[in-house]
């Protein structure tokens, strides 16, 4: 059965909503999340992000069975600049999903990243593209066997959690938050907020104070 590509019901995001959470670190935006929208931990990228730097765009879903990376050709094919391709391979490592060919060209077409919840090969390369963030679960040489299977555009689940075409996809070296694009708007502002907290909470420690009189943390009671 070939690949099916899925046309979304959905749209992407307007492009200033996405560039705000470029501002958003994954940590802020998994506790504002409630802890229900960041992947397994084990996902992580293959090196580590520039100070500051956070990979921020709208989800491609690719789900993939096993040995099979067709859904990552065609969501390669169907994505736009700024978009990340996220692969779901059911956290296997039979076979890579991607390699330097694939990720050469998904570069080349300004994708912005891919994730896999899977394996990845070819990292001496894949390690030295600062602008292209790689997050894989697992690293193999061997490549998959086929490319007829599997689904683009699709809600999938990736490191143990949804991912709808077009989510926002927030990843750094903390790791990797899918903020539903349902929630992207109303959760956006007190993720803003969070941040501009944090910076004025580092301004107070740096200038002296302690973590409790600037965290406000309730009084210990004191052993007799």
């Amino acid at each position: 059965m070939p690949t099916r590509l899925v046309h979304p019901t959905a749209k992407r995001l307007p492009k200033d909503t996405i560039d705000a959470w470029r501002t958003v670190p994954s940590a802020v935006a998994a506790d504002k999340l409630n802890g229900r929208c960041h992947a397994d931990a084990r996902i992580r990228p293959i090196r580590p992000f520039a100070p500051g730097a956070v990979l921020v765009g709208s989800a491609v879903t690719a789900w993939c069975e096993p040995a099979d990376y067709g859904p990552v050709h065609h969501a390669i094919a169907f994505a736009e600049p700024g978009d990340v391709i996220v692969v779901a391979a059911g956290g296997r490592r039979d076979a890579a999903m991607i390699g330097e060919l694939l990720s050469g060209a998904a570069r080349r077409k300004g994708i912005a990243g891919v994730l896999v919840d899977g394996a990845v090969r070819d990292v001496n390369t894949l390690a030295q593209w600062a602008d292209f963030p790689v997050f894989t679960r697992w690293t193999t040489p061997r490549g998959p066997s086929s490319m007829e299977r599997g689904s683009v555009n699709e809600t999938v689940i990736f490191g143990g959690i949804p991912v709808s075409p077009f989510d926002i996809v927030i990843g750094d070296d903390d790791g990797l938050v899918i903020v539903p694009q349902a929630l992207a708007a109303k959760t956006l502002e007190p993720c803003l907020a969070h941040v501009a907290a944090e910076q004025k909470w580092e301004a107070a420690l740096a200038g002296g104070a302690t973590t409790i009189e600037t965290f406000r943390v309730p009084a210990a009671v004191v052993d007799a």
